[in-house]
């Protein structure tokens, strides 16, 4: 094979997929998809304004904790990472920084990110990262290249964001109003709301609550009362699902404490213990899983992280800049006892859980069939891989444990969770993986080529089925 041959062969069309069958999956059936993307950290106010970034550092560079990582552990000095240094010569670290990813799914994503956007087909390095910026640049000026174009482009049907419950929603309220193609929708992410090991900053939170609520929260009741009158609102604005990040769910038999009595000592600036902490957790949370099947939202859990483990960092840089890690606590016992209590009233809602420790994808797999009872077709859902496992091998193994204990053929399939807008070839990267599982298997003699029932299963997981699991309809909004 000659040179040219073998550069071509990089990122072409049947990039990842192996065989006849899987392109078939791919090219007739999974590409054109448009995506659901309901679990990302995108910017509603960004959207709302149509935004247009003033260069590709901006949207590219600007959040990406994985790109920073990285260039920490080349020895770039954070003067190029979240420091000082303009945006030109951050993107030219960068390019300097990404022949050295290989073997990293940063390879992968920043050529097909390049690619997909902006036509750019040749690879990324230090001879041509002052090109690529200023051609970046020049096109991202253009009306194609606002975020609702960006979004276009990816052929990106409906958004939901991260919001917290004292979010005004203005931004989410106002681009309802303009009827665009697009559907965005809030995500009710109440962590904060439970956030006791931090006696101060939680007493703030309340202030906000209260505020937003119009509340007066001096009691567990009064703080449920207002958490349930921002469902409400939310409710109102189209939100239809809720979101949570946990090192694990919390379980407890019985009224191990007073959580009336532990409220107060919160009030009073009494710090709690790790015990009476989780309780606290377990209570609140509990109470906000009712609220949620009584609206008939979809509830997702992300469980495992090891978050802000560098002091040092944390101090000068604060949280989310690249400083987490997987985490290895325990899962099976206390999620078994959290989800039965709810499923014991009948009021467990739909749910989606994702691991960050791949140590747990079989403990997911088997518990979701725990609590599945037929009245919705994967009411339970082993989300998607999340985070280190939103990679090639990450997302192949939550595939195959899912298919080996589960029901592959009702997975509601992949989002970015991602702060950028140039980030969307994720779902094209899942889509690619998907397709050549199935094409392998054929090609193994271990599935029959039946192209119409494939490709029926395949645009489910990729589209439908994501599209009937949750109820996103404009009419939804209350404005």
């Amino acid at each position: 094979m000659s040179l040219a041959a073998i550069q071509t062969s990089f990122l072409s069309e049947d990039f990842l997929l192996q065989n006849e069958y899987a392109r078939i999956l791919y090219h007739n059936f999974a590409k054109s998809l448009p995506i659901i993307d309901y679990h990302n950290h995108l910017s509603p106010k960004e959207i709302n304004q149509n935004k247009k970034f003033e260069n590709i550092s901006k949207v590219w560079l600007a959040g990406d904790h994985y790109k920073w990582r990285a260039m920490r552990t080349l020895g770039i000095d954070e003067h190029f990472i979240t420091g000082k240094a303009s945006d030109e010569e951050k993107f030219l670290k960068w390019g300097h920084t990404v022949p050295y990813t290989m073997r990293n799914p940063l390879y992968h994503w920043s050529h097909l990110e390049l690619k997909r956007y902006f036509g750019l087909n040749g690879l990324l390095d230090e001879s041509s990262a002052q090109e690529i910026y200023n051609t970046c640049n020049e096109k991202l000026q253009g009306d194609g290249f606002s975020t609702l174009g960006l979004l276009g482009q990816m052929n990106v049907e409906t958004v939901c964001s991260t919001d917290d419950p004292t979010d005004s929603l203005e931004d989410h309220i106002s681009f309802a109003q303009k009827n665009k193609p697009l559907q965005l929708y809030p995500a009710f992410r109440p962590d904060k709301s439970f956030a006791v090991e931090n006696v101060a900053t939680y007493r703030d939170y309340l202030d906000r609550l209260s505020q937003s609520s119009g509340v007066s929260i001096h009691s567990f009741d009064s703080l449920l009362e207002a958490l349930s009158l921002r469902i409400d609102f939310f409710h109102n604005h189209g939100c239809r699902l809720s979101d949570h990040g946990l090192e694990q769910l919390y379980f407890f038999e019985g009224d191990e404490f007073n959580i009336d009595s532990l409220f107060q000592h919160v009030l009073q600036g009494k710090s709690l213990s790790l015990a009476e902490v989780q309780f606290f957790k377990y209570k609140t949370l509990s109470e906000l899983c009712k609220m949620y099947h009584h609206k008939g939202w979809v509830q997702q859990f992300h469980l495992g992280a090891l978050r802000n483990t560098n002091s040092r960092s944390l101090k000068v840089l604060g949280p989310d800049t690249g400083f987490d890690s997987i985490g290895d606590f325990d899962q099976a016992s206390a999620m078994a006892g959290f989800l039965n209590e709810l499923d014991s009233t009948d009021q467990l809602c739909k749910t989606v859980l994702y691991n960050l420790n791949p140590r747990d994808n079989e403990i997911l797999a088997t518990m979701i069939g725990n609590f599945n009872d037929g009245s919705s077709k994967g009411k339970i859902q082993f989300g998607s891989g999340w985070w280190y496992l939103d990679q090639k091998d990450g997302m192949e193994k939550q595939l195959n444990t899912l298919s080996n204990m589960g029901l592959v053929s009702c997975f509601i399939g992949m989002l970015t969770d991602s702060r950028s807008f140039l980030s969307f070839p994720r779902h094209e990267y899942f889509r690619r993986i998907l397709c050549n599982l199935f094409g392998n298997d054929v090609a193994n003699g271990e599935l029959p080529w039946d192209e119409k029932w494939l490709g029926k299963l395949i645009s489910d997981i990729c589209y439908h089925n994501a599209k009937n699991y949750f109820d996103f309809d404009p009419s939804n909004y209350k404005i």
